[in-house]
């Protein structure tokens, strides 16, 4: 019993740092602060479809520089810790797409949002094949913005008339995107090399030798404001694959904010009718069932800041629905120590057959609710995988506390040979 008394208390303890650390960072400008997403603290979201067609190999590649380039570009606008995401809709919703979730939070206006965004410019280089040079057949070369490491503004200044002060584009490759240009020009002297942007020809020069250094120019009809923009364009970050918008979504700060309160409130409401249950249909074990739901709690608000997990609107509600959760073992461990009471047990002979005879049950139940955690999330959309991670996160809590605090607790309070009072106390308050 004695060491049962210590780990109770290494317990408390272990709350009691919990507690501080929960209470230390309560603030949003703390350093643990809780993040809220945009249905829960305001904002726009930004949901671009991703072209990848064209893409001949290493579409993941092109699709994570294709999010490391909307990231930088939201960077440089300002905007409040972005959230930009890629997420590919399973199969079995019917249609395969790529998808690019840009979240904005304190951005209310979409119009800003979008503007935030910018028209960032899509750059491809493709061999031309046919047709004429309004509308040029050719063939992809799988050299785009993806390889683009910086762009700068020059004006020509070499012999003939038409060429003195013209804008002219200068780009430089990254290393990989160097040994592509050079491989690309070396095998294809004498044929025209036609340059995109936004799927518009801008310029079609002929290969005259193969291009080493990395180094390409872009002499389209540009003037010298829309050749800087070009620049600072590009400098932002070229696509390495065409985006479409095709769905937006505003929540204002106090619609937000109000869904907040609501779910804090249903949580209040949950936890207390949880323990008034617990206390008046198991007693003694219903109040060691809540101070155990205590703890839980304090483990999942500490696993929310510290991890950190944005907690959106369907995350709020799978931590609402696993405080249910979490005392559903300890109504199994209870009414298996209730059926050894009636035999004629000990208080604590009951608890620990109790505990035994459970756990089975426990593990199976907990097993089966984390496979569903699982494939909620690996499968889900970024609404369902906020539940389904929050849950997920509560079942192994709750198992945690279920099973070994609940059962340090009563070990360490329970008598060895209780009778009288303690039976009474360890008894459901409905007599079978």
């Amino acid at each position: 019993m004695h060491s049962y008394r210590l780990v109770a208390l290494g317990v408390l303890i272990v709350g009691a740092l919990l507690a501080w650390f929960i209470l230390a960072n309560a603030g949003s400008e703390a350093r643990f602060a809780t993040k809220l997403g945009l249905d829960l603290a305001g904002g726009t979201e930004l949901i671009y479809r991703a072209d990848t067609a064209t893409i001949a190999n290493d579409t993941a590649g092109a699709l994570e520089s294709l999010r490391e380039v909307i990231e930088r570009r939201v960077n440089l606008f300002g905007v409040a810790e972005p959230l930009v995401q890629l997420e590919h809709s399973s199969a079995v919703a019917g249609v395969s797409e790529d998808r690019l979730l840009v979240e904005l939070p304190g951005v209310t206006d979409i119009d800003a949002a979008i503007a935030a965004i910018g028209e960032t410019p899509l750059l491809e280089f493709k061999l031309v094949t046919g047709g004429s040079a309004e509308t040029p057949e050719f063939a992809d070369t799988g050299l785009t913005g993806r390889y683009l490491e910086s762009a700068q503004l020059q004006f020509a200044s070499g012999a003939g008339a038409t060429l003195v002060n013209k804008p002219i584009v200068l780009i430089n490759f990254t290393s990989e995107g160097a040994d592509l240009f050079e491989k690309l020009t070396s095998e294809h002297v004498g044929d025209t090399l036609a340059i995109f942007l936004d799927g518009a020809v801008i310029s079609a020069p002929v290969i005259q030798e193969a291009i080493p250094g990395g180094t390409a120019s872009i002499t389209g009809d540009f003037t010298a404001e829309s050749a800087r923009d070009l620049v600072r364009n590009l400098n932002f970050g070229a696509l390495p694959v065409p985006i479409q918008l095709v769905g937006s979504n505003t929540v204002g700060a106090t619609l937000g904010a109000g869904a907040f309160d609501a779910g804090i409130m249903a949580g209040t409401i949950g936890f207390a009718a949880v323990v008034l249950f617990m206390l008046l249909w198991y007693r003694f074990a219903g109040l060691v069932a809540s101070l155990a739901l205590v703890v839980y709690i304090l483990i999942m608000v500490a696993v929310i800041k510290f991890v950190p997990i944005t907690l959106t609107a369907s995350g709020l509600a799978g931590f609402i629905l696993s405080i249910g959760m979490a005392v559903d073992a300890n109504v199994l461990i209870f009414e298996r120590i209730k059926e050894e009471l009636r035999l004629g047990k000990g208080t604590r002979e009951a608890a620990h057959i109790g505990f035994a005879r459970a756990w089975p049950a426990i593990r199976d139940g907990h097993l089966t609710m984390i496979i569903s955690s699982v494939i909620l999330f690996w499968l889900g959309t970024s609404i369902v995988q906020g539940f389904a991670l929050v849950f997920g996160f509560g079942v192994l809590a709750s198992l945690l506390t279920a099973v070994t605090v609940s059962r340090v607790f009563l070990l360490a309070i329970l008598p060895e040979h209780g009778q009288g009072v303690w039976r009474f106390l360890m008894k459901s308050g409905v007599t079978h």
